[in-house]
């Protein structure tokens, strides 16, 4: 049978402004499927603009169930943008968290958590005169606190934010969100994570 994948997220898990074959959720099914690797298309339950409480009530509208072979999640961005404190991000990461690894049937190897671009270094970040150094400490601090949470629980964690960093020009024409060809880049260093976890 193939395996499924749950995926969990906002605007970056959607693929905004990319087709839907060029998400990274898309591509990281094509990487699998050709290292052999049979798996459906992903169950996305993202939308463009959700915060973690918001992913939260999307996954209760979902009605998802336990059963999960992989379960992704990467969320934060959006709480880091309308200047949500950090705690609450803590408090409310933790909880999807828990709720990501009960859906891979309680087996927290089998989650993948992707870290949060930085989108100060965008061009949309430049027009709306927003301070990149801020933007990317605050995101330091968000990540780090996902991370943290990650490792402990014993889910995977991957860092895309650096290959953000090196690529503020390879976006789609909003100038904010990341092109297809980054998402390529973002799925190399995705991949790994997941064939461990599903070799588990």
């Amino acid at each position: 049978m193939p395996l499924r994948h749950l995926a969990l997220g906002d605007s970056y898990t959607v693929g905004e402004g990319v087709p839907a074959d060029a998400s990274w959720p898309a591509q990281l099914r094509r990487q699998l499927r050709d290292d052999g690797i049979a798996i459906d298309p992903p169950r996305i339950v993202a939308v463009t603009g959700w915060t973690t409480d918001e992913l939260a009530a999307g996954m209760d509208a979902a009605a998802l169930v336990p059963g999960w072979d992989l379960v992704t999640l990467q969320i934060g961005v959006n709480n880091q943008y309308r200047g949500h404190p950090a705690a609450g991000y803590h408090d409310e990461f933790a909880a999807l968290l828990r709720r990501a690894i009960a859906l891979a049937d309680h087996r927290p190897g089998r989650v993948v958590v992707v870290s949060i671009p930085d989108w100060g270094v965008t061009r949309f970040a430049r027009e709306q005169q927003r301070d990149g150094a801020t933007i990317a400490a605050e995101l330091d601090v968000y990540n780090a606190i996902a991370r943290v949470e990650s490792v402990r629980a014993g889910a995977r964690w991957v860092d895309v934010t650096a290959i953000s960093r090196q690529r503020p020009d390879d976006v789609v024409a909003d100038g904010l969100h990341p092109s297809g060809a980054q998402y390529a880049a973002w799925v190399e260093a995705i991949a790994p994570a997941v064939r461990a976890a599903l070799a588990r």
